[in-house]
């Protein structure tokens, strides 16, 4: 009889990733979202497709892709968080200030590990900034 472990890896084995992600999030409308998303945030159009109420941005994440859905009920609590590494988390955060971005209070510092920052766009989904601190860049 094959171990936990044994039938753990055989199904892992199975699913051959291509290296792409696309992170789904709900908006309340997409001629709204659309622009806070690559003006706000830097991200690029790559289509939008209105029949099904869905568009696709490049972030600068290689190979990240985040849909909007507009959807009826969109934002609150729940959910993953879509987290985004970014190189100096006091100039992202000075980014976000300049745009009026709201903010779940101020950057959340663990000494020799990373900095994060919460925010929100404009339906409410819960956003992240991170600044990696355990392996700083040469």
């Amino acid at each position: 009889m094959a171990s936990s472990a044994t039938t753990e890896a055989a199904t892992a084995a199975t699913i051959a990733y291509d290296g792409g992600l696309t992170c789904s999030i709900g908006v309340s409308s997409l001629d709204k979202a659309i622009p806070w998303y690559t003006d706000t945030l830097g991200m690029r159009l790559l289509y939008r497709r209105d029949d099904l109420a869905w568009c696709e941005l490049e972030s600068d994440v290689a190979r990240v892709n985040v849909g909007l859905s507009q959807v009826e009920n969109a934002g609150g609590p729940g959910g993953a968080t879509l987290t985004f590494g970014v190189v100096d988390i006091d100039a992202a955060k000075a980014a976000l200030d300049a745009a009026g971005v709201r903010q779940d209070g101020p950057i959340l510092d663990i000494p020799e590990m990373v900095r994060l920052l919460t925010f929100f766009d404009p339906d409410g989904n819960t956003l992240m900034f991170y600044q990696d601190l355990s392996n700083p860049p040469a």
